[in-house]
């Protein structure tokens, strides 16, 4: 087991890997401008009451509720966002053939803005560009919702006239069990497992790594902040994530000067 301060000590594991399977959580995309949730500047850090607004029982129970929350889906940073050297980086991994999958957390859909195939990328939080309709079931882009915001505060679904969301996870909603079981996969089958820019608190997407683990798959750290598995890395790096994803990906691809 080894902490290493460079990502030239995860050399040895990413040079010739054929098959890395990288998970990713919203750290990755705050040099995007887009807030993270549990970082020192994260949202629900600055606003612990904001956490509420992304549970599935208020949503749905509360008509005011769910006004806030699609404000905050117009207003939503992602929109103008563009993917950093991070997420262009992992595109140029996927490109030369060694992505195995990339499991992400992020809503924000910067991974296949960035050039990543869309079968390529597991969205096991969904996304933010669909909009779901918790009665019928019905999906519309999410722009197209979005637009009826300047005359509906609480958009109904135009097919059943049920309560729409962003189609995403909120909190008291499951996983879909396809999506979880096509990560659960990739985490078993990568030569490595790489996580990226997410504090591993949130089980089950934090259970990958045991899963990589236990099919004898090192995994790397890569965050700002500690976690529950830096004990269990074969390497643990800290420091900008949009320059250490670049740096990474250039020894796994033999690129490093």
């Amino acid at each position: 087991m080894t902490a290493a301060a460079s990502p030239a000590d995860a050399a040895h594991l990413l040079a010739g890997a054929e098959r890395i399977t990288v998970l990713t959580g919203a750290g990755i995309s705050t040099d995007s401008g887009i807030p993270d949730f549990r970082g020192p500047q994260g949202v629900w850090t600055k606003d612990p009451g904001a956490a509420a607004l992304f549970d599935y029982d208020t949503y749905m129970a509360d008509a005011n509720v769910r006004r806030t929350v699609w404000q905050m889906r117009r207003d939503h940073p992602a929109w103008q966002a563009a993917p950093n050297a991070a997420h262009r980086a992992l595109a140029e991994l996927d490109a030369a053939g060694r992505l195995r999958a990339l499991v992400t957390q992020n809503i924000d859909g910067l991974h296949q803005a960035a050039g990543v195939a869309d079968d390529h990328v597991i969205e096991v939080h969904g996304t933010m560009k669909q909009v779901a309709c918790m009665k019928c079931g019905h999906r519309t882009p999410a722009p197209e919702v979005l637009e009826r915001l300047e005359e509906e505060s609480d958009p109904r679904c135009l097919v059943c006239g049920g309560i729409q969301k962003a189609d995403t996870i909120s909190f008291g909603q499951r996983l879909k069990p396809d999506v979880l079981d096509a990560a659960v996969q990739a985490a078993a089958e990568g030569a490595v497992f790489v996580a990226v820019g997410t504090s591993l608190a949130v089980h089950p997407v934090a259970g990958l790594c045991d899963i990589a683990l236990e099919n004898g798959v090192p995994l790397v750290v890569v965050n700002a902040e500690e976690t529950p598995y830096d004990g269990v890395a074969e390497v643990v790096l800290r420091g900008q994530i949009s320059e250490v994803v670049p740096e990474l990906v250039k020894y796994a691809l033999g690129t490093a000067g």
